[in-house]
């Protein structure tokens, strides 16, 4: 039987655009106010992390053809899953780690990455979380949906954000660099973080994302200490 999605408020906000068949969810409470997106793909549709779940946005899933899979970025996205897949039949992805935070329900676990498609991967990242991990969309230039793992600063710009909940810094910061590794400036344009979005200013995502990450001076990051 499926669980009956709350109504939204007044104020509830429908999701917005934000690169060509890429839409953002407004942030979400039961995620701590984290950001989910949502990936319209001939293929089969992908939802990042979880949004509220309201009867605005299960109607705007299902009117563009609902949701093949539900992937979690990490732990603290995981919301209401078990009513979005009783709701809409999607298929849940998470790491291998944090699966078990899902007990019950049918999950798809993976350990190092997974590829789903032609353009679409999914990489372990592990330092926030032990699961933490980002979807890699090799369209429009490359996108990274990078839940916490990456999120704006006050100015905009990609950082690792270390908090008294860090699973593990150095690891986290070495899974940076693993990115700037794998990806170039022409395979890396922009990154739509999970959190912090608000500070964008009115920008929906965050562009030169490979050239803005590159000029991260990690030996200092390295020695920052967890903001509470």
């Amino acid at each position: 039987m499926c669980s009956l999605p709350q109504q939204p408020s007044h104020t509830a906000k429908s999701p917005r655009p934000v690169l060509d068949s890429i839409f953002a969810f407004p942030p979400n409470r039961d995620t701590l106010g984290g950001t989910s997106y949502f990936i319209v793909r001939n293929e089969g549709n992908i939802l990042i992390d979880c949004p509220a779940l309201d009867q605005m946005n299960l109607d705007f899933l299902r009117s563009h053809g609902g949701v093949r899979w539900l992937f979690i970025t990490h732990r603290g996205a995981i919301g209401k899953t078990p009513e979005f897949q009783q709701n809409l039949g999607c298929e849940i992805l998470i790491q291998e780690q944090e699966a078990y935070l899902l007990p019950g329900l049918t999950v798809n676990h993976f350990s190092q990455e997974i590829t789903l498609t032609s353009t679409v991967q999914i990489i372990w990242t592990p330092g926030h979380s032990p699961g933490s991990s980002c979807l890699y969309y090799s369209e429009l230039g490359g996108v990274l949906f990078s839940g916490r793992h990456l999120v704006p600063n006050q100015h905009g710009e990609p950082v690792p954000l270390r908090t008294a909940k860090t699973f593990h810094w150095s690891r986290q910061l070495k899974n940076v660099q693993s990115l700037l590794d794998r990806f170039t400036p022409v395979t890396l344009e922009y990154i739509c973080p999970g959190a912090n979005t608000g500070f964008l200013r009115g920008q929906r995502v965050i562009d030169q994302a490979y050239k803005r990450l590159a000029v991260l001076d990690f030996p200092t990051l390295l020695q920052l200490q967890p903001i509470l």
